[in-house]
């Protein structure tokens, strides 16, 4: 068959981390005769870091180039405007942060560059989301589902990754 097995471990949860959880998997895999191409315990490789919490400057790199590109942007809204926003929407079909309310929330696509530095360099948490663009169809053959297609007015901006801790939203 071929392919690339590589073991990645998703650490970003402190809170959730359990001492001896990695070589717990580690070892099930060499009892079940699974062996990473590389990973965690198998060798290093050209993907490592395979921690996700080693991966940060990576992640933050990739996410300030989509902003760059217009991919993405800064969200600075704080829970109780995001719980607001959600209570407005609670009779729409669509309750997410989307095209339909990004341009009404607080983010780099509504403030002025020279607000958005000014919070950035305050400490005001942010998150970068994804720019989803506006009015897409996307069609895509699905093994199990045959042809799928979408409006991508549907989808929501997904938080691509936190800034105070710089990792991808899982």
């Amino acid at each position: 068959m071929g392919g690339t097995f590589i073991l990645r471990v998703e650490d970003t949860d402190q809170t959730r981390f359990v001492p001896g959880a990695e070589e717990y998997i580690i070892e099930t895999l060499k009892w079940c005769g699974i062996e990473p191409t590389e990973g965690i315990g198998f060798g290093e490789g050209q993907y490592a870091p395979y921690r996700q919490s080693e991966r940060k400057q990576l992640y933050k790199e990739y996410a300030e180039q989509l902003v760059e590109n217009g991919q993405a942007y800064y969200a600075f809204d704080t829970p109780e405007e995001l719980e607001a926003m959600r209570e407005r929407l609670k009779n729409e079909s669509n309750q997410a942060y989307s095209i339909a309310t990004r341009g009404s929330m607080k983010n780099s696509l509504t403030l002025s560059e020279a607000d958005v530095k000014t919070l950035m360099e305050s400490g005001t948490p942010y998150v970068v989301r994804l720019k989803v663009p506006e009015n897409q169809t996307v069609v895509i053959d699905d093994l199990i589902r045959n042809t799928v297609t979408f409006n991508t007015n549907e989808l929501d901006d997904k938080v691509l990754l936190k800034a105070d801790v710089c990792l991808p939203i899982i």
